[in-house]
């Protein structure tokens, strides 16, 4: 079987519009196909060139083995039917190693079509490091690479206002744009740059906060499903990635960059704004919230991953009830966007080409809690004056999930399930609050747990009514087990 190189998928040269910090599976997955369809459907007409971000570990040999081509494959749910999409990318065009070979790196610097600086160099990247120098070639830390080549574009170009750089971190931390742009500029102060490039940063380059969702599996590791896949694409290809169908690009900028990246065009789940936060919190509430919200119990019930948990129709139903009773009319996007959003989660969820652990989503359940269903909860219960059942099972259910559980040498807690042994990691105050509250009364212990101010803070504890509905739960629990309550207050 032949291997895929540009022979097998050929493609014009087109110029260098876009660098990227980064080859891992998410980028190539996502910004990378992406790219690869403007390039199809619009005038965009632009490469990406791969920087390897650090010292250690690459794929760019296997990049070079196959003229930076790959397969990206698209696997789940559409409309209820499960499809598999397959795309050849040929959108990269180069891939630099920046401490093997610093002067080639640099070169982009002065490349006069390059726009775009896209990166995930994890939420560790995006880290100021006083330590790093100007004169390292390149320098250690990402924001450091990244200053020093947009004052060398700076100097280059004369400072034109029409050579600053478009910045699209995709980095999963909170404004990531504004943190990097932060980084750079005290990177700038501190090498002393000047004040004429401290202006051009301002005033010539944007620096947009982004927000990325796409589940990407990556390289197909089950036994000989590489090899299977290379039979359906006729060829070999050692670089092909696998992800779901759903995609969104959450794009902020004070500036509209969507005439210069023309992403909406192609019919993309692109979104430009000025504000990412409504976004996010949909995300993070529907999304994310519906995890911690059924999981803990789910696992209790005996399933070990989220699919087939979904294949229970009471489960399924909780969850649901959960997203479109309790959570959904918090939020302050329009409510069929609210709607949609919800049921692709539900597709995803039930994505067949996915194993997703129920203990892998376990893992920090309780700084989870807080973060992705306390504020639905807590909104909830102010506007409608009264309890989301639901939401406040879901607390039940995690304090069961963690009940009788014992610190281990490896700072986890081993709890039991039918008498097997599973393991719990969290915050070190977590794990022993339940190792050393187990022999509490069960109202002692809620007491404690909802009015630990370090784990909720101030309100939770002050929600009428909440300590005893959780009592109750949380107590019928412990003498029957979760399934049996759960079944019996939930219903289908």
């Amino acid at each position: 079987m032949d291997r895929l190189t540009a022979a097998l998928a050929p493609a014009p040269q087109r110029p260098v519009k876009v660098l990227q910090y980064g080859e891992g599976n998410f980028l190539r997955a996502f910004v990378d196909y992406f790219i690869d369809i403007a390039n199809e459907k619009t005038g965009f007409n632009g490469s990406v060139v791969l920087v390897k971000p650090i010292a250690v570990g690459t794929l760019f040999p296997a990049f070079r083995e196959q003229d930076n081509r790959y397969t990206v494959m698209l696997r789940g749910l559409v409309d209820g039917t499960a499809v598999e999409q397959s795309r050849v990318v040929t959108s990269v065009s180069d891939a630099v190693d920046c401490y093997a070979d610093y002067d080639a790196y640099a070169a982009y610097a002065k490349c006069d079509t390059l726009r775009f600086v896209v990166s995930n160099t994890t939420e560790a990247g995006i880290v100021l490091d006083e330590s790093d120098e100007f004169a390292l070639c390149p320098p250690k830390s990402y924001p450091g690479k990244l200053c020093k080549l947009l004052f060398e574009r700076a100097e280059h170009f004369g400072y034109a206002a029409d050579k600053g750089l478009i910045i699209l971190p995709v980095e999963l931390i909170d404004d990531n744009g504004i943190m990097l742009k932060k980084c750079v500029k005290a990177l700038a102060r501190q090498w002393q740059l000047g004040e004429k490039f401290e202006r051009w940063l301002d005033e010539a380059c944007v620096f947009t906060s982004t927000l990325v969702d796409r589940i990407v599996t990556g390289y197909p590791k089950g036994q000989g499903e590489d090899e299977a896949i290379w039979q359906k694409l006729g060829c070999e290809d050692r670089l092909v990635d696998t992800a779901e169908p759903f995609g969104l690009w959450v794009i902020e900028s004070e500036k509209d960059i969507s005439s210069e990246l023309p992403l909406l065009q192609c019919g993309l789940p692109v979104v430009f704004t000025d504000n990412q936060k409504p976004y996010k919190q949909r995300k993070v509430r529907i999304l994310n919230g519906a995890h911690t919200s059924f999981v803990p119990m789910a696992f209790q019930c005996g399933y070990d991953y989220v699919l087939d948990a979904m294949n229970d129709p009471a489960i399924l139903n909780f969850m649901q009830k959960t997203l479109y009773d309790e959570v959904i009319p918090t939020l302050t996007l329009p409510k069929d966007d609210l709607l949609a959003f919800a049921e692709a989660v539900t597709g995803r969820f039930k994505n067949p080409y996915i194993k997703h652990a129920l203990l892998s989503i376990c893992l920090n359940s309780v700084s989870k809690w807080r973060a992705r269903c306390m504020p639905s909860l807590l909104i909830y219960a102010e506007k409608e004056g009264r309890l989301p059942e639901h939401l406040t099972f879901s607390l039940a259910t995690l304090m069961g999930l963690y009940h009788g559980g014992k610190l281990t040498g490896d700072g986890r807690l081993e709890c039991l399930r039918d008498g097997q042994p599973y393991y719990l990691q969290d915050d070190a105050a977590v794990l022993e609050f339940f190792a050393t509250t187990a022999d509490l009364p069960a109202r002692e212990q809620v007491e404690r747990f909802l009015g630990n101010e370090s784990f909720f803070g101030p309100d939770l504890i002050r929600v009428p009514g909440l300590v005893d509905s959780v009592t109750a739960s949380y107590e019928a629990i412990l003498s029957r087990g979760a399934k049996a309550v759960f079944l019996e207050k939930f219903p289908v």
